[in-house]
């Protein structure tokens, strides 16, 4: 078992490896259970050894992330005439810990939840940091608050369960951290499996790149904004394809383009290495979409400052730059992306 510990803007512990549930204490008051449906089994158990009270089911995945779905969470707690001493613990993928650590932001303004993860995504990316949140129609994680979890309990019991392709999809943030922080062995994914002996040290040296980043920057001020590398092409593909393509896949097309915009800008070549991802993630294909058709989700984009969108373009390995870029060069890079993954 791996245990690692938030220090800024609050403390919160990270559990990671098999058996991390013995280690669980609520704190006093009444508890609730938000959980996906699709580890009922898993949340109903965990729900029993700690004598939850109150339990509400949820369809994962993007749809979760809604303003409805947001609003029946809230009248569930506050029709139960739940108090602010009330502890929500959330069990579920990245939708459901945004979710519910959103719903946790709010209610109340502001109640005390934890954290289990149990995807991969979840595990290396959505629980830990803080972020909350749901999509708009106009496009994703619009709407949010930092709000910190009381602690992260990522069981790796619940990772076996996972279709071959999820698990695969959220070691793609796992690899950014590899880009962002220069440390190679988070680059080598191909061996790993739910049964890897070397999961739980790949997952916490993961977690540990976005720990160092968080607690120096926690509301995104500065370098936490490294941790979008991949996303701003990713999340405007999520919304074109109106979320079909799954986060992990976005991402590592997002991850190439981005390679592709530090290579125009005399950096590194990285793109070998993030074509070696894509063809062990095997990701969906994509359709047929053009610049102009990305422009309008990506002018929406959350990451923009004043009038201006901000990549994040790695020049090396451990080099990265976030700044404005002319729409010139993002266009070739658009094209020059086209064109490498015809080749897949």
């Amino acid at each position: 078992m791996r245990r690692l510990i938030v220090r800024n803007p609050v403390s919160y512990p990270i559990l990671i490896g098999e058996g991390v549930l013995e280690e669980v204490r609520t704190p006093e008051g009444p508890s609730v259970l938000l959980y996906d449906r699709r580890v009922e089994g898993f949340a109903l158990k965990l729900a029993e050894r700690l004598g939850v009270q109150h339990q509400l089911g949820l369809e994962g995945g993007e749809g979760a992330k809604t303003l409805a779905v947001y609003g029946r969470v809230l009248s569930f707690l506050a029709e139960k005439g739940l108090p602010r001493n009330t502890t929500l613990l959330v069990v579920g993928g990245g939708t459901l810990t945004d979710l519910g650590g959103f719903v946790a932001a709010t209610y109340l303004r502001g109640i005390p939840y934890l954290s289990f993860p149990t995807t991969t995504l979840s595990v290396v990316d959505a629980s830990v940091g803080g972020k909350t949140g749901i999509n708009l129609p106009e496009g994703k994680n619009l709407v949010g608050a930092f709000h910190f979890p009381q602690g992260v309990y990522a069981e790796l019991e619940a990772l076996k369960t996972l279709p071959p392709f999820t698990f695969k999809e959220g070691l793609v943030e796992a690899f950014k951290h590899g880009i962002i922080s220069g440390e190679e062995g988070l680059l080598e994914v191909e061996d790993l499996t739910p049964e890897s002996p070397r999961l739980e040290a790949y997952l916490a040296q993961a977690v540990a790149v976005k720990v160092r980043i968080t607690e120096q920057d926690p509301t995104e001020k500065g370098e936490r904004r490294l941790l979008n590398l991949g996303h701003t092409l990713g999340h405007a593909l999520e919304a074109y394809t109106h979320h079909a393509l799954p986060h992990g896949a976005a991402v590592a097309y997002g991850l190439l383009y981005a390679a592709l915009l530090g290579k125009l800008l005399g950096g590194e070549d990285l793109t070998p290495l993030v074509l070696r991802l894509l063809r062990w993630l095997s990701p969906p294909p994509l359709p047929r979409v053009s610049w102009e058709d990305l422009l309008p989700y990506l002018l929406r984009d959350k990451k923009k400052v004043s009038e201006s969108l901000h990549w994040v373009v790695p020049l090396g390995l451990g080099n990265l730059t976030v700044k404005p870029l002319p729409e010139t060069t993002l266009r070739e890079a658009f094209g020059l992306w086209r064109e490498v993954l015809s080749t897949l």
